[in-house]
């Protein structure tokens, strides 16, 4: 049974001391439970002067204004602040600011205007380790900017986050930029990427990397992670198959690792919107998971609700998931 090292307890321990010292609270938690209260968002620009490089972002806000936990969303390849508008607005009307990161060179600006014939050769070339490196570049280049827009009077943001719990996501390219920044380990070059501001992290679509053992990669991972795919989760470009994203799990360190398998979600179930070649009629339920396991991750590991952490380690995932779901723990 897990223990944790700094109580010497076991999650067990932990679950029955949390209802019996919060009784109703537990039985009562629900992660999909949102106030009438509207979110708004505001659209702004990174500057990175060191790179010469604009990052432009779409913060989501909640209703009240005191400071929040912050969660960072890296889009896939192809795509912009704009998207996974769902998982934006849940997010802040449960109490986040919500950051969405666009990555210009493997953003929508790849594709748009371009012929149809050739979008297709246009996106696989910017799947490049090129894009990757200013991807995971982007994000710290993002909370150096936040910290200072914090407390920069006048600012759409001044005050509104509290930046000593910030939590890391992304689907499929934002995934591997969420990998590389919340602990992947790059062979001798180690955990390169990883910024030590990031405390939780979830990835949609993740992958393991190729020429290098999974364990490898991922055996050091120090903080909490949460991974979503679908059994039929492959996308049209690069070569991360249903075994590749499943290959994650398994080789992360136990405490506080999460994953769940979808039954027949496409590449797309975690994005707004179908995707060019997708098969399978889209499961409504399947956002109705993610937003309500991410929401309860984060409660649990960035505003260290114990009532998220019981609901996650007792039935609750299991009320949101269909029968042929998967969902595991460590």
């Amino acid at each position: 049974m897990r223990r944790h090292a700094c109580l010497g307890v076991s999650l067990a321990a932990v679950v029955a001391a949390s209802a019996a010292a919060y009784g109703p609270r537990l039985s009562g938690y629900d992660p999909l439970k949102v106030g009438a209260a509207a979110v708004r968002s505001e659209d702004l620009t990174v500057r990175d002067e060191q790179r010469k490089r604009d990052i432009p972002v779409r913060a989501y806000l909640p209703a009240h204004a005191s400071p929040a936990p912050v969660v960072l969303f890296s889009h896939g390849l192809g795509g912009s602040r704009s998207g996974n508008r769902y998982l934006g607005e849940h997010w802040a009307k449960r109490g986040y600011v919500a950051i969405f990161v666009q990555h210009p060179g493997s953003d929508d600006s790849v594709w748009r205007g371009q012929p149809l014939l050739k979008r297709m050769s246009e996106m696989k070339k910017a799947a490049s380790a090129a894009n990757f490196m200013l991807r995971v570049r982007d994000i710290p280049a993002v909370l150096d900017r936040l910290a200072r827009w914090n407390a920069e009077a006048g600012n759409p943001l001044v005050r509104r986050m509290d930046l000593a719990h910030v939590g890391m996501s992304g689907h499929s390219f934002g995934a591997v930029t969420t990998q590389a920044v919340s602990g992947e380990s790059f062979g001798r070059l180690g955990p390169r990427f990883t910024d030590s501001r990031i405390r939780a992290a979830v990835a949609f679509s993740p992958s393991s990397p190729g020429g290098r053992a999974a364990k490898q990669a991922f055996g050091g991972v120090r903080i909490p992670w949460m991974l979503m795919t679908g059994t039929r989760d492959v996308a049209l470009i690069g070569d991360a198959d249903v075994a590749s994203r499943l290959a994650v799990f398994p080789a992360l360190p136990p405490g506080d690792k999460y994953e769940v398998v979808l039954f027949d979600a496409e590449h797309s179930a975690f994005a707004d919107r179908a995707l060019p070649g997708d098969r399978a009629a889209r499961n409504p339920n399947h956002h109705r998971v993610v937003l309500g396991l991410t929401t309860a991750f984060w409660d649990a590991y960035l505003r260290r609700y114990p009532a998220a952490r019981a609901w996650l380690a007792g039935t609750g995932p299991r009320s949101l998931l269909e029968p042929r779901d998967t969902w595991k723990r460590k």
